[in-house]
């Protein structure tokens, strides 16, 4: 009995890693998979051997549990204090989401790197990328990026990062990923080139922003319910488009030279 409990234990603080749940992801993967080019879609069906970019899209959050991958632990987030700015956000040492996606980006954009070394940056890059929009990975350093601040949900206890990886996007639309692709992903052209506008920092600190309201709306002891869920809904929204539009946007960049040249 002690084992079922300790196990127990150990499963709820790995899935506290988690960023957006599985859903999340495959939803941004999905997404993006609908805007690759046909190039660019050649070459990452190529890197992957036939296999989908949703088949791969959760595979970073248990590989860096790993020994092999425990390297990227810290690839999943950027952590900012509230009395810091993102140019003044410590810097980790073993990197950050920010550093991460750019390094995938140059392996995957440079012709001599092998295919093994690219399809493990394409592995990591697909997740990254939907892990920069979940709102929390841009949380405080000094709250695990909002693990440690409780909260109800729905009348059970649970905390500010959790609610967001999985239990407000499932209590906003119990649709497979399918289904959030074809409901959500509805841009007009203007508008798709708006989400894909600036640089990968200047994403950030977009999220940043909506980090830092969900601190002042979801405080320590917050209850959570249907009001909250209606509230932050469109914003789950949001950023599972962004995402997946702006991963296909650095795909598209460094696998398709029409692309990149704005042909």
């Amino acid at each position: 009995m002690k084992r079922i409990i300790i196990a127990g234990w150990l499963l709820t603080v790995a899935l506290a890693a988690l960023a957006w749940g599985q859903k999340g992801h495959d939803v941004t993967c999905y997404i993006a998979e609908k805007h690759l080019t046909k190039t660019t879609k050649a070459k990452v069906d190529s890197l992957f051997e036939g296999k989908s970019m949703v088949y791969w899209a959760n595979w970073l959050d248990n590989a860096s549990h790993t020994p092999e991958y425990a390297y990227s632990k810290t690839w999943h987030y950027k952590n900012v204090n509230a009395d810091e700015t993102f140019e003044t956000a410590y810097m980790n040492p073993n990197g950050d989401v920010l550093t991460a996606i750019r390094a995938q980006s140059e392996i995957l954009s440079d012709p001599n790197k092998p295919a093994a070394d690219k399809q493990l940056a394409l592995k990591i890059l697909i997740h990254i990328v939907g892990d920069l929009h979940q709102p929390m990975h841009m949380g405080h350093a000094s709250d695990l990026g909002g693990n440690r601040v409780k909260v109800e949900y729905f009348g059970r206890t649970a905390n500010l990062h959790s609610i967001w990886d999985s239990s407000i996007p499932e209590s906003a639309h119990k649709w497979s990923y399918t289904e959030w692709q074809e409901q959500i992903d509805r841009l007009t052209p203007a508008q798709q080139k708006a989400v894909i506008r600036g640089s990968i920092d200047d994403w950030a600190r977009q999220n940043l922003v909506i980090a830092d309201q969900i601190y002042r709306a979801m405080p320590e002891g917050t209850k959570i319910s249907y009001d909250e869920v209606a509230t932050w809904t469109p914003v789950v929204e949001q950023q599972l488009v962004n995402g997946g539009l702006r991963l296909a946007h650095l795909l598209n960049m460094i696998f398709d030279p029409a692309y990149k040249s704005g042909k």
